[in-house]
């Protein structure tokens, strides 16, 4: 029987070659979900300005990790699974905001497999208008522009969700098995950062954030921070930064950390090169003893199991025909 549902997996996207890496950026700067950059009519040329001074520094970084960001692989292997656990009444779909195969593309794809009713699934389980909301609202601009109706609904968030939950905490005791038993070990919860201005204007990202950690950490008795990295230009981004917090656990005599990326649900630039490169040097350097990093959620059963319970209709919310 062929599938009549579509699973759409709403994703960043990363370059596939270092000869990605300048239009992947274009694109990311020219996002005003993202930043604003003078009035929309400039935006273009100055993200082109932007990319030029970063670029030889973003493309060394990705050269350290392979030449390229793992994020498409992965995300299509989430796909692959999370069919084979929904059944065959559904097939699985990928559109990355930055990157191919972009969101036209996987409509696109849709529309050829004869498929109307489309489940959109957000790869960022914490909401906020710089991820979720700009995938979204891209989807929902093409979808506008495509003269074709689907219905579609949207799962814009899961930062609560048991499973979610659950598939962090098996995460994070596989991340404890690296330290010896009677260690002092820390966590270390490491999120995306975001302007200060965004949590000003109501994006609810950072209460999603610390409800993850507070539950999570319902299920350890173990000291735990959390921090911000992957911050970039002159405005107020969430503190305390990743880098500012090594610093503080340093001085106060930590000797074991174990980092818990949060707002990323795959392994790309800010788990490989952000944290098990950069930060990893800089925890050495301060005289951190041990300091790991939890395996990334990937294709972890329990989480590819949450993402199916929010298809079939846990946490799914309506959006509608478009």
């Amino acid at each position: 029987m062929p599938a009549h549902k579509a699973v759409l997996l709403l994703q960043m996207g990363g370059p596939d070659s270092l000869d990605a890496i300048k239009p992947f950026l274009i694109n990311l700067f020219s996002d005003r979900d993202i930043i604003k950059l003078g009035p929309a009519w400039l935006q273009p040329l100055l993200a082109r300005i932007i990319v030029r001074k970063r670029l030889s520094h973003v493309e060394e970084n990705y050269s350290q990790i392979g030449g390229k960001s793992p994020l498409r692989e992965l995300t299509q292997a989430q796909a692959a699974a999370l069919e084979k656990a929904l059944g065959e009444e559904y097939r699985c779909f990928v559109a990355m905001r930055y990157w191919r195969p972009s969101t036209i593309e996987a409509l696109a794809e849709i529309r050829r497999a004869g498929i109307g009713e489309i489940t959109a699934l957000s790869l960022y389980p914490h909401y906020s208008r710089a991820t979720t909301g700009s995938s979204i609202n891209e989807l929902k601009r093409v979808l506008g522009e495509a003269g074709v109706t689907f219905t579609v609904r949207y799962v814009e968030s899961y930062y609560n969700n048991p499973l979610y939950i659950e598939a962090m905490v098996e995460r994070i005791r596989e991340g404890l098995g690296q330290f010896h038993p009677l260690a002092d070990v820390e966590l270390l919860f490491s999120a995306h950062s975001l302007p200060q201005s965004f949590i000003d204007e109501g994006d609810p990202y950072l209460s999603h954030i610390e409800e993850t950690v507070r539950l999570v950490m319902e299920q350890f008795d173990l000291p735990h921070h959390l921090c911000f990295q992957s911050r970039a230009g002159p405005v107020k981004w969430l503190e305390p930064s990743t880098d500012d917090m090594l610093q503080k656990l340093a001085a106060a005599g930590s000797k074991n950390i174990l980092v818990v990326p949060l707002s990323f649900v795959s392994d790309h630039i800010e788990t490989l090169h952000e944290i098990d490169i950069e930060y990893s040097k800089k925890a050495w350097e301060l005289g951190i003893a041990k300091f790991a990093r939890v395996p990334s959620l990937n294709c972890s059963p329990r989480f590819i199991d949450c993402l199916a319970s929010l298809v079939r209709g846990s946490g799914q919310q309506p959006g509608g025909a478009a």
